[in-house]
């Protein structure tokens, strides 16, 4: 059987279980995008992702983006990408594989995590 490190790649969309949320923080069984590059993974514990929510009121907040479900991205509902909750999750908390994101709607999501995080 192969592991699973092997199997979780940059830009890919996958079922995670978040742990118990404090205030604002996204918990629970939900879709994330993987934004980690593919050398980390297989050399580090943690992958970094940003979660998504298809609570639309979540686009009020700066550093989100809106992505449409479709077929490369396997979503059922039109989701927000809520990049200023950035996680770190061991990869035991990986569940299943839901699609990928197209590389332009990644490049877009890591452009606004790097204007959250410029000095």
């Amino acid at each position: 059987m192969q592991r699973k490190e092997n199997n979780l790649h940059k830009g890919e969309i996958w079922q995670v279980k978040l742990p118990p949320a404090n205030g604002h923080e996204q918990s629970g069984d939900r879709p994330a995008i993987i934004i980690q590059d593919d050398k980390f993974i297989q050399t580090l514990p943690m992958v970094l992702v940003v979660p998504l929510t298809s609570v639309s009121l979540a686009k009020r907040f700066p550093a989100t983006l809106v992505i449409q479900p479709d077929e490369l991205n396997g979503l059922s509902f039109t989701s927000i990408a809520l990049i200023f909750q950035i996680r770190s999750l061991d990869k035991r908390r990986f569940i299943r594989k839901i699609g990928s994101i197209d590389k332009n709607i990644l490049d877009h999501v890591l452009k606004i995590l790097d204007k959250l995080t410029s000095h």
